[in-house]
């Protein structure tokens, strides 16, 4: 095992460059495939609070109607689905046109989330622009607090905070090396696979020991393969001992 070890190391050293240039070539390519392909989504949020708590007395001092709160807590999964609704995403559009979306693309771009165990629901909108995604959540936020008595025949819902536009907002999917890192690591190892396959289907003599294990005889002689620097440089020493070889006539006065 050591052995074979050995040889495919060597095999894998002698074509390195192969190596190298595929494995480069790969990792670049998808590393600009990554980067022109890469879309940043941005996301803005406002926090409303369905609210109606509250009861008057026999004096007309406001207590809290501790009932009223777990019937609200069981209506946020109510508005959630109310929300996400042509009665409320219709009227989104026809009051702001300015956002230039319909009421299928708007479905889609929002999603309504509750805190755990609270009265408070977050509706969130994403868009690939910044700003466009604060003016969706605002807008669906001020549609629906309009329209909830319309629709439930009560007045509970209350806007906590409001999206607002950040100088430098951060996108919720960050840049990733991952395909990058993925491409090269999938390139190097096709590489070496076929590099390994390719000598494996090589059936051609190479050395002594390829000799001895086909044929079961030992080598009388091989003759050494010389290359092309070296015989140049060889050809070159001819012709210069060949020139101080000559002996040249000279003329006496």
């Amino acid at each position: 095992m050591e052995i074979n070890l050995k040889e495919y190391l060597m095999v894998i050293l002698k074509r390195w460059w192969i190596i190298v240039l595929v494995v480069g070539t790969c990792t670049i390519f998808t590393a600009m495939y990554s980067t022109s392909n890469y879309v940043p989504i941005y996301q803005a949020s406002t926090k409303l609070i369905v609210n109606k708590t509250s009861e008057q007395d026999q004096l007309g001092k406001e207590q809290i109607d501790y009932g009223a709160i777990g019937v609200n807590m069981s209506l946020i999964n109510t508005y959630k689905e109310i929300i996400r609704t042509p009665a409320i995403m219709d009227k989104v559009v026809q009051r702001y046109p300015d956002l230039h979306v319909s009421t299928d693309q708007l479905i889609s771009i929002i999603n309504v989330t509750n805190i755990n165990e609270t009265q408070v629901m977050s509706i969130v909108a994403r868009h690939l622009s910044h700003e466009r995604a604060v003016r969706i959540a605002n807008a669906v936020s001020d549609v629906f607090q309009s329209e909830i008595p319309n629709i439930m025949k009560v007045d509970n819902i209350t806007i906590l905070n409001r999206a607002k536009v950040q100088d430098n907002p951060t996108p919720i999917n960050q840049k990733s090396n991952q395909y990058i890192i993925l491409g090269f690591l999938v390139s190097l190892a096709a590489t070496v696979g076929i590099i390994l396959l390719w000598d494996a289907l090589d059936d051609t003599l190479k050395t002594e020991e390829d000799i001895r294990e086909v044929f079961e005889l030992s080598t009388l002689a091989y003759i050494p393969k010389v290359k092309k620097n070296m015989q140049r440089v060889k050809r070159k020493n001819k012709i210069s001992k060949k020139a101080e070889d000559i002996s040249y006539a000279k003329t006496s006065y």
